[in-house]
């Protein structure tokens, strides 16, 4: 299935009881659905709309099958918020892969919802997971595309702050700007 570039319709309808818990290679799907969701709704007026008209779910969920397979990555972690049994965002953390970092330092390489629970506290509380997970005092670091204005508001409402690294990413032909954001 591929994605469209316009609005984006979720599959939620009603927010529950939402759980978080690590992910599982059985998760791949729904991860993928809610990552070029995500993708196609948040970067929209920001990547090339060609680039996210292609993102392609089942292309997506045969990456994250593999990489959810046990042994396919040890040293990082992905929590996955469950709405009922739906997927309805992720988070994947794991060492630092910045130059400067110090041993121990951590990234969060992603943290993504699906459209259509933006507002509802989710993301919250899986930011809350990954912190606890390794601790107040770790420092953690993450980038995010300099025009996405949400993601850094919400990352600074979380102890993240802008700490002048700038860098360039090429993201359907275009090279676009990522301003990296540390807490601890």
């Amino acid at each position: 299935m591929s994605g469209s570039c316009g609005k984006v319709t979720s599959m939620v309808e009603q927010l529950d009881d939402v759980t978080i818990r690590p992910a599982a290679e059985g998760d791949a799907a729904g991860i993928a659905r809610v990552h070029v969701r995500s993708w196609q709704e948040a970067y929209a007026g920001i990547v090339p709309e060609g680039y996210l008209a292609a993102l392609d779910v089942e292309e997506r969920s045969a990456e994250w099958a593999s990489y959810l397979r046990p042994g396919g990555s040890d040293e990082i972690l992905v929590w996955v918020a469950l709405n009922g049994p739906s997927v309805v965002g992720f988070v994947t953390i794991g060492p630092s892969r910045d130059e400067d970092a110090g041993r121990g330092d951590r990234e969060i390489y992603s943290i993504y919802l699906d459209p259509g629970i933006w507002g509802h506290g989710v993301a919250r509380d899986l930011m809350r997971t990954v912190i606890a997970s390794v601790g107040e005092k770790t420092p953690i670091s993450l980038w995010v595309l300099a025009d996405n204005e949400r993601a850094r508001h919400f990352y600074r409402r979380h102890g993240f702050q802008a700490d002048g690294v700038e860098r360039y990413d090429e993201i359907g032909g275009e090279n676009l700007l990522e301003v990296r954001y540390r807490r601890g």
